[in-house]
């Protein structure tokens, strides 16, 4: 019988929306997506310090964060916020 392997996503790319900004917020992490969405909201500097109101609108997981840093580069490099959209669009959430 050959091995039977269950991977589970060491990483994920992740785009956050405020209503209040009316922006998105790309990045990534290797912890949970809840979790990360926690420390996004709770009293940090930093941009998304900016609004109290970020929720994920798109998520994609990785089995390691190098790849992961690698798709969130290739989502900021658009500089689109119309193609953002797309992409969220394109997942159906």
């Amino acid at each position: 019988m050959k091995p039977f392997f269950i991977l589970f996503p060491m990483a994920f790319v992740y785009i956050l929306f405020s209503e209040s900004l009316d922006k998105f917020y790309v990045g990534s992490t290797s912890t949970d997506l809840a979790d990360r969405l926690r420390r996004h909201l709770s009293g940090h500097s930093g941009f998304t310090a900016k609004a109290k109101d970020w929720r994920i609108v798109y998520s994609e997981p990785f089995p390691d964060k190098a790849l992961a840093l690698k798709r969130e580069k290739e989502i900021k490099a658009l500089k689109s916020r119309a193609m953002i959209v797309k992409l969220i669009r394109e997942t159906g959430l």
